[in-house]
């Protein structure tokens, strides 16, 4: 057999060629194992050529999945708060308000009369309508320097253990708990974060007179992407907001004690689980009126959101007497709201180190007491549930 091996400059020797006759002769001969017909060789240079084209295509496909934009990134969509925009008052009054509570807390002195209870681990104080939780904070050692019942506070490092178990907004009047130890801190504020703390508030509300007696109202509770705090649909609860932050729960029991200082206060006791409506916030805030009736609410938080009363009050448009950001009245029967009538009325829990149940009330502001006609104020806190 002959042999297949292609090499032409070997098998065609330069005199061979020069013989016409000898290649006519021999052309039969020539198989094309021997000789790479036009055909053939374009043949190979073809394929040789779509190989290329492949692996290039193939060079060229690896190169552009490489350096492809990557897709653009879709716009997420946030949830749409309940409550309105900010009134265009509020920034004005509440950068005057603050300045002045800024003026009247550095001058702040607690004294005996603003303490409601104190033991070794804890002490309860009502603070003052305008002052900051801070300087009532720092008013403590002073006060316990000075106190002649008890022993005083030789150690310096022990002035450095008071903590703040529950804050107030710089309005908002009532119960506040210090403790004096960082251990008991810590248990009280695993109580406050585990909702086994009872709070009871006092609101008196400028708006629409509510048609029920005791009312749940859920909702969620978040941040806008101006900062501002919102109420958000129930359903909203878990998303995600414009600042990375999620909608949380909120909820709030509201009992009616007046409507234009007709009705009566009762004493603190555990939240009823009866009521006569709930509300589960889904659609904008109630639409408000230009109906002003003087209400004065209890209000129990189920959660422990910022602001939450003041949200659900603006909510069941009854916003908060003097709460301008939350669309309260700024002036009020001829004078000017020096702040929110919102008052921290009472606190309730096991205590920290005994294991005992306490409760700890503050006695009602003047305007709380002020909401009710001459003949009713004689029954304040004498009707039971």
């Amino acid at each position: 057999m002959r042999s297949a091996v292609l090499q032409p400059t070997l098998l065609f020797p330069s005199k061979f060629l020069k013989s016409s006759s000898f290649y006519s002769a021999k052309r039969s001969q020539l198989q094309p194992s021997f000789i790479l017909s036009p055909r053939y060789t374009m043949s190979m240079s073809m394929s040789i050529s779509s190989a290329q084209q492949t692996e290039n295509c193939s060079e060229s496909s690896t190169i552009q999945q490489k350096i492809q934009m990557p897709d653009k990134p879709q716009i997420p969509i946030y949830p749409i708060s309940l409550s309105p925009p900010l009134p265009s008052i509020s920034k004005e009054v509440e950068l005057s308000r603050a300045m002045t509570a800024s003026s009247k807390s550095s001058l702040f002195i607690l004294s005996r009369n603003d303490v409601i209870f104190e033991d070794e681990w804890l002490i309860v104080v009502n603070k003052p309508q305008g002052i900051y939780c801070e300087s009532v904070l720092s008013s403590v050692p002073r006060l316990l320097e000075e106190s002649t019942d008890l022993d005083p506070l030789g150690d310096p490092a022990r002035v450095q253990e008071f903590h703040l178990a529950n804050r107030l907004d710089r309005d908002t009047s009532g119960v506040m708990v210090i403790t004096k130890s960082h251990k008991v801190a810590a248990k009280l504020v695993k109580a406050f974060t585990d909702h086994m703390v009872r709070k009871t508030y006092i609101a008196l509300c400028i708006g629409l007179a509510p048609n029920w007696d005791r009312i749940r109202i859920k909702s969620g509770h978040g941040r806008s992407k101006y900062g501002a705090w919102r109420v958000y649909a129930a359903s909203d609860v878990g998303r995600t907001l414009p600042g990375g932050s999620l909608v949380r729960d909120m909820e709030t029991v509201f009992e009616l004690l007046s409507v234009n200082g007709h009705g009566h206060i009762r004493k603190v006791v555990e939240v009823r689980e009866d009521v006569d409506k709930v509300i589960v916030a889904e659609e904008k805030s109630l639409t408000a009126t230009d109906q002003r009736d003087e209400i004065l609410v209890r209000a129990f938080p189920r959660s422990g959101r910022t602001h939450q009363i003041r949200l659900h009050c603006q909510y069941l448009s009854m916003p908060i007497k003097g709460d301008v950001k939350y669309e309260g009245v700024y002036e009020w029967k001829g004078e000017k709201c020096e702040g929110h009538a919102l008052h921290a009325e009472s606190l309730s829990f096991e205590h920290p180190v005994t294991g005992l149940s306490v409760l700890f009330e503050a006695p009602l502001p003047s305007w709380a007491t002020k909401a009710f006609h001459p003949l009713s104020r004689g029954n304040l806190k004498q009707v039971s549930e």
